[in-house]
């Protein structure tokens, strides 16, 4: 892989800001799903030039830093206290081993740390580790993210001093297919904590997750959701549902691969400006289905070989397909 600048400028500020919507409808959104294969392709890819240099993927790395236990009943999440599925409880990690992860993260050319921990809300107490953790993340020079539920205004204050960059906290779903997954935590709660952080002058990180037995439509109203926000998330993290025998999920169908490359490349025209991750279920997707990917507007992922608690590839895998496609480490998120 090569780090090394191109001479083509990528200037987002510069770019016709018309491009940029947050009124789009579902028929719309629909419509765009429904294009032959190859003008969808033809179409994200060219909004993708525009405000991306194509060849270039941000990577960050994912760490549970407290794992399982978690009081919501989440029917994709193995860290559910209500599921048996063998996973180990693991308190809030010291400080110290943190960073090292976070070392070892950059040694592999990850410029984002994120850290997730299995909370409905933290606690107070919590937030005072977290925020040593972000700013011990800070000091090697990452840039740095954490998931922690749902925040209250004086947490998320805290959140901003100690210069966290963003804030992951993912719809999922659809408004209307939302109740099917979740049912202790509403779909407002998650467009709270969202506007908390969004108030608070956090960059946001949102998507959700495909392949739960959702219909088109959903995806599509997901897709909505996120794009209609008053300001588009800087990063849209989109999950293949990876399936955890013990979940309610498990058995679930698995998506059309194409259908997943459809999303993304949606996902892209919809919000040409934002770093579209690919997520969880990497271990099921081939390099031809994470190529086109790729070519539709991702870029970004996550190395490693743990998200929280499932697998993913792992980052010789990633640079090796890299080479292939000559695809080059973006120096930041932003």
């Amino acid at each position: 892989m090569h780090a090394e600048k191109t001479s083509e400028s990528f200037s987002k500020t510069s770019l016709d800001s018309g491009l940029i919507r947050h009124d789009w409808s579902l028929s719309e959104i629909g419509a765009l799903f429904e294009l032959p294969f190859n003008d969808l392709l033809y179409r994200a890819h060219g909004l993708y030039r525009r405000f991306f240099d194509p060849n270039r993927v941000q990577v960050s790395q994912l760490l549970s830093i407290k794992t399982g236990a978690c009081s919501e009943d989440c029917a994709y999440c193995p860290q559910s206290a209500r599921y048996n599925t063998g996973l180990e409880t693991e308190s809030l990690m010291p400080l110290d081993e943190v960073i090292r992860s976070a070392r070892e993260a950059r040694s592999q050319g990850a410029t984002r740390f994120c850290m997730g921990a299995a909370w409905r809300s933290p606690k107070d107490r919590d937030i005072d580790h977290v925020v040593e953790m972000v700013k011990g993340v800070r000091e090697l020079g990452m840039e740095t993210c954490v998931t922690l539920g749902m925040l209250s205004d004086e947490q998320t204050r805290r959140l901003k001093e100690s210069g966290l960059d963003y804030y992951n906290h993912n719809l999922d779903t659809s408004a209307q297919y939302y109740s099917e997954i979740i049912s202790t935590r509403s779909y407002q709660d998650r467009l709270d904590t969202l506007k908390r952080v969004r108030d608070a002058g956090i960059n946001v990180c949102c998507g959700g997750i495909v392949g739960m037995g959702e219909s088109d439509d959903d995806r599509a109203g997901l897709l909505m959701e996120l794009a209609n926000l008053p300001k588009h998330p800087e990063s849209v993290p989109v999950n293949m549902l990876v399936q955890v025998e013990g979940t309610p999920l498990d058995g679930t169908p698995g998506l059309d691969p194409l259908s997943f490359v459809r999303t993304i490349a949606v996902a892209r025209i919809l919000m040409p400006a934002s770093w579209v991750r690919l997520s969880a279920g990497r271990t099921e997707m081939s390099d031809e289905m994470q190529a086109l990917c790729f070519f539709v507007g991702a870029n970004s992922i996550f190395y490693g070989d743990k998200l929280l608690t499932t697998d993913n590839p792992v980052a010789d895998s990633d640079r090796r397909l890299f080479d292939r496609l000559g695809l080059s480490l973006a120096e930041t998120g932003h």
